[in-house]
C-alpha cells in the first residue's frame, strides 16, 4: 500500500492526528480517543500504519501477561510527497478529499459530544471566504498560512493546551472572468479611439 492510499483514510488520518505533538499512546488510548469507531477497527488500522513505518513502538510492558505497546508517530513517513502529489488523478484528489471531509465531520461531532464542549469559549471557527485572487496573490496568501502555522507544528501538549484541527482547503470555485482586466479596458479604448 503506497503513502497515498495508506493516509487517505478517515480512520488513519483520525489516529495520525491523535498521535502528532510527539505523543506515545496504546492503540487502547487511541480508541478511547476514537470512540465512533470500533476497536477492532482502530486495531487494524494502527496495525496498517505501523506496518507502514508511520507508526513506530516507543516502548513496551507487560499488563497481564500481554504486551502493550506505546506508539509515536514517525514525521518523516506521515506525509504524502511533492511526486506523489502531483501523479495524484483526479479521482484520488476526490477520494482523498472526502476522506478528509470525513475527518472534520466526525472529530467535529466528537468535539460536540463532549460534556465540556463550548465553540464559543473555544473559538471553533469554520467560516468560508470566497475570495478573487491571482497565482501570485494565491501563492502569498499559502505562504502567509504556512509562517502563522509552521511554528506551532512541534508544539507538544501540555496543561495549557488544547489540540486544535486546522485545516485550510483552497479550490476555485470559479475561472478568471473574461472581458473585464485592464488590458480588456486598454483595448477597448484603443478601438474607440481609431473608430473615431
Amino acid at each position: 500500500m503506497d503513502a497515498f492510499e495508506l493516509l487517505a483514510h478517515p480512520v488513519r488520518l483520525r489516529v495520525v492526528h491523535a498521535m502528532r505533538g510527539g505523543r506515545e499512546l496504546t492503540t487502547a488510548e487511541l480508541c478511547d480517543r476514537i470512540r465512533d469507531v470500533s476497536k477492532a477497527t482502530v486495531y487494524r488500522h494502527v496495525d496498517l500504519l505501523a506496518a507502514a513505518g508511520v507508526l513506530e513502538i516507543a516502548r513496551e510492558r507487560r499488563v497481564r501477561g500481554a504486551v502493550e505497546r506505546h506508539y509515536r508517530l514517525r514525521g518523516d513517513r506521515a506525509g504524502i510527497n511533492t511526486d506523489t502529489v502531483h501523479s495524484l488523478s483526479l479521482d484520488d484528489h476526490r477520494n482523498a478529499f472526502a476522506a478528509a471531509l470525513a475527518v472534520l465531520t466526525a472529530e467535529f461531532t466528537a468535539y460536540l459530544d463532549r460534556d465540556t464542549a463550548d465553540p464559543v469559549t473555544d473559538l471553533v471557527g469554520y467560516r468560508q471566504h470566497a475570495v478573487w485572487l491571482s497565482s501570485a496573490e494565491l501563492r502569498g496568501m499559502i505562504d502567509g498560512m504556512r509562517e502563522a502555522i509552521a511554528p506551532h507544528l512541534a508544539n507538544e501538549p501540555s496543561p495549557d493546551r488544547s489540540q486544535y484541527l486546522i485545516s485550510p482547503i483552497l479550490f476555485p470555485v470559479e475561472a478568471p472572468p473574461t472581458g473585464t482586466g485592464a488590458e480588456d479596458t486598454a483595448a477597448d479604448s484603443q478601438n474607440q479611439e481609431t473608430s473615431s
